[in-house]
This record gives C-alpha cells, sequence and structure tokens, in this order.
C-alpha cells in the first residue's frame, strides 16, 4: 500500500525531564523502546524507507536500533523543522510522500496512520496535520481552522488567551508530499518565544503557496500521548500493557489478574492458555495454547501447548508439550524440554537437552547436558560440568536411570538403560545396561563419640 511512502522519526531530543543518562526515546515500555515502538508501527504500514534523526547520545540510539535505517545527525537541538533539515538527502532519494513523525509516541498505531494517510490521499493534500482533541490539552500545540480547514499551528507558548481555549491539538505527526517540503525547507524562520524551526509553521507556509492543506482529527485521542518524564513513562507503560492485555484475553487468553500481568508487545501466546497474577512474559516469546502460567517469569522463549509452568524462571529456551515445569524451576538460556518432560522444585538446567518423558523432580543441576528419552534423575544430582577453567557435556542415553545424590563429573557418558546407585561420584563412562557404584567403604568405630 506504502511503497511511495517514506518516513523520518525525530529521535534527537535531549529529554532534560526525565532526569536520566539514557536518550528519551530509548527508555523501554513493555519491552520496546519508546522509538522502536514508533517504527514496528511504521512497518505494519508496510513503509520500510526510514529516516531517524539522532542528537544527544546518538551513538546509543544508533547502536540500539542497529542496521535498516539511515541516520541523519542534529548536532544542535534548534527545532523540528531544523531536525528535517538534516534529513534533507535522504528526502531527495526518496520521491513520493514522507510521514514526519516524533520517536516518543508509541501510541500512533498502525489504525491511526493508516486512517490519516487515506485520508490524506482522498483530500489529495499536500500537507496533512495528525490532531486529536484532549479535554485537557495542557501544553500542546493548538489547531486553529478557518471554515473548518486547517489554517495553522500555534505553540502553547504563543498562543493568545482565545487559542488557548482550543481542545484540538497536534500529535506532532505530519504526512508531506516530499518534492513541496524540500521547496520549503530554506522558508522556516526562528520567528517565535524560542527562537527555533518549527515544522509547525509549515502550514502557513504551504497555504502562502496555495498548497493544499488540512488536519485529519483521530478518534483515537491516546495517540497524543508521549513520554516526557519518569511519571509520564509509567503512565505511558500502564496503558500500553493494558492494551495489550486486552488484545490477548479478545484472542481467548484468561488473565486471572490483568493489572499484575506483564506481557511485552512482542509476545505470542495461543488461545485456552491461562495465566495466573504477578507472572511476566517477555522479548519474543511465543506461548502456545492451553497452557498453565502461574507466577512465572519468561523471557524470549518457546512454549508449545498443555504446559504447566508453576512459579518458575524460563530464559531463552524451548518447551514441547504437556511439560511440567516447578514450582520453583530455572531455565537457564540454551535449554530444551521435549515433549512429556517433568523437572520439578528446585532444578536447574543450562545449555542442556531432556528428551521425552524424562524426569528430574526435585534438587537437581542439568548444565551442558544431553539428556535421552525415558531418562529418570532421582534427587540432588549434579552434572560437574566445570573443572574451573573449562565446560564439559555430559551424555545420558536413553533409558538410564540416576539414583539420588549422583555427581556425574563431565566430560562422560551414561549408556542406554544404565543405572547409576545412589550416592555415587561418576568419573568414567558406564556402558549400556550396567549397574555403576562409586562409594567409599563405610567405617564404623563403635564409642569414638565418648572417647
Amino acid at each position: 500500500m506504502n511503497k511511495n511512502y517514506s518516513a523520518i522519526v525525530l529521535a534527537a531530543g535531549l529529554g532534560t525531564r526525565m532526569k536520566s543518562d539514557l536518550p528519551k526515546v530509548l527508555h523501554k515500555i513493555c519491552g520496546i523502546s519508546l522509538v522502536e515502538h514508533v517504527l514496528i508501527n511504521l512497518k505494519e504500514i508496510h513503509i520500510d524507507h526510514i529516516a531517524v534523526v539522532t542528537g544527544h547520545r546518538h551513538e546509543l540510539v544508533e547502536k540500539e536500533l542497529g542496521e535498516g535505517y539511515v541516520y541523519c545527525f542534529q548536532k544542535e537541538q534548534l527545532g523540528t523543522a531544523h531536525a528535517v533539515m538534516q534529513a534533507e538527502s535522504f528526502l531527495r532519494s526518496h520521491k513520493g510522500r514522507v510521514l514526519v513523525l516524533c520517536g516518543d509516541a508509541p501510541f500512533q498505531d498502525s489504525k491511526s496512520l493508516s486512517d490519516f494517510i487515506d485520508y490524506c490521499e482522498q483530500k489529495e493534500l499536500d500537507l496533512g496535520v495528525l490532531t486529536a482533541e484532549l479535554e485537557d490539552p495542557a501544553g500542546y500545540g493548538r489547531i486553529v481552522r478557518e471554515n473548518g480547514t486547517l489554517s495553522k499551528i500555534v505553540e502553547k507558548k504563543d498562543c493568545s488567551a482565545e487559542q488557548l481555549t482550543i481542545k484540538e491539538i497536534n500529535s506532532g505527526t505530519y504526512c508531506f508530499d516530499t518534492e513541496k517540503l524540500l521547496d520549503c525547507l530554506c522558508e522556516f524562520k526562528t520567528n517565535n518565544a524560542q527562537g527555533e524551526y518549527y515544522l509547525t509553521d509549515s502550514i502557513e507556509i504551504f497555504l502562502q503557496k496555495n498548497y493544499k492543506v488540512d488536519a485529519f482529527k483521530s478518534r483515537n485521542p491516546d495517540i497524543i500521548r508521549a513520554a516526557n518524564t519518569m511519571a509520564e513513562l509509567y503512565d505511558c507503560e500502564k496503558l500500553m500493557r493494558e492494551k495489550i492485555n486486552l488484545m490477548h484475553m479478545l484472542d481467548g487468553v484468561r488473565l486471572i489478574d490483568a493489572a499484575s500481568t506483564y506481557i511485552d508487545r512482542g509476545v505470542s501466546i495461543g488461545k485456552g492458555t491461562v495465566i495466573y497474577p504477578n507472572t511476566s512474559i517477555s522479548g519474543n516469546s511465543a506461548i502456545g495454547s492451553n497452557n498453565t502460567i502461574l507466577s512465572s517469569r519468561i523471557d524470549n522463549c518457546v512454549v508449545g501447548d498443555n504446559n504447566v509452568i508453576d512459579n518458575s524462571t524460563l530464559e531463552s529456551s524451548y518447551i514441547g508439550n504437556d511439560v511440567h515445569i516447578g514450582p520453583y524451576a530455572h531455565l537457564r538460556p540454551n535449554s530444551r524440554l521435549d515433549d512429556h518432560v517433568k523437572i520439578g522444585n528446585f532444578v536447574e538446567v543450562k545449555n542442556s537437552v531432556m528428551g521425552e518423558n524424562s524426569k528430574a523432580s526435585h534438587l537437581t543441576y542439568i548444565g551442558d547436558g544431553e539428556v535421552g528419552k525415558d531418562v529418570n534423575l532421582g534427587c540432588g544430582i549434579v552434572f560437574v560440568n566445570y573443572d574451573g577453567k573449562n565446560k564439559y557435556k555430559t551424555i545420558i542415553e536413553d533409558g538410564a536411570f540416576i539414583g539420588c545424590n549422583v555427581n556425574l563429573i563431565a566430560p562422560i557418558k551414561v549408556g542406554r538403560n544404565a543405572f547409576v546407585a545412589a550416592g555415587s561420584t561418576i568419573s568414567k563412562d558406564v556402558e549400556d545396561n550396567a549397574l555403576a557404584i562409586e562409594r567409599s567403604k563405610l567405617i564404623v568405630k563403635s564409642g569414638w563419640n565418648k572417647k
């Protein structure tokens, strides 16, 4: 739909009111930075040619966002029009129409932007402005209309008493005919209270040239929401979380207490899954259907169907189907649990695989291991994977039974259907179908304590 569109995202602001060393646009809500929300919204309407205007600590912004964007550096922050001027070469290489957006406005979602673009195209506008109406317009620029059509935007500091009563405000998002914007870049002036180049002046500049200008008032007042302070960041996160949770509930996910359930924007969850209070699901986690998740933290994991995850922490791991985890288990990165696996109380799995129907019910550490199918790991087993310098692998093949309180000194292999007796410290491979016992001789000295 939007192959003739490009976009400029303004992300150069100091954000002094945040009182943080981090650039304002890099503060996160629901797992994603403010500016990344803006970029995702653009990509959802298929705008891929995007320039990001950076300024304060630009190297951090560019590192966070990575490749795929054109970066334009604004050395001095002299206003929004000045920021657009820094992207002049980008504009010259992308003809058609260009959206200009603020990098701290995450709620201008794909629906709002699509409606805005449709309006600009239907009206054949050379310049469109996205607006909203608020009961309390506070410090926002006011939309001044004549005979119902946009005539100018006045910043709050420059408003007359009458203009301050206007409730329709500027969202900071514009849609320009690119060639006409280029033609007008040299005409912005600094004759205002701030002594800056205001992009809002583009309305009067375009009208003087008899270009077609108007404003589109969105039905969604949340498009105005941005974060200039930590308190506003909190409000934005709360609103975004409510929207995300509502979306999942409408898709068939049951949240027992949505107010205490924290789900990042990049998460997908299948219908029939039930999530209990104090659960956090973050990153790009993909959760299947009909799971039960009780008070757990899941980060960047793939989880299948029909699992129970109870008061546990899962990080960057894969979980199959019909798996039971917890309570108080910990899956560290690069772990894989195949179907019908059980890991129970205080079991830790790190960089390991557990095959189908295998179990480790309690108090066990599985590190750098490859556990086959139908393996039983008793209580208190330790995969001794680290010698102080290097880490080594432990392999336990299908059907093996490892008794309680066993140390497996890696590198080691326990064969198919082998048994390892409780209390053993195993430092050599165990062949298939064998019984391995490695214990010191019991010595009892009667009456020793009395002496």
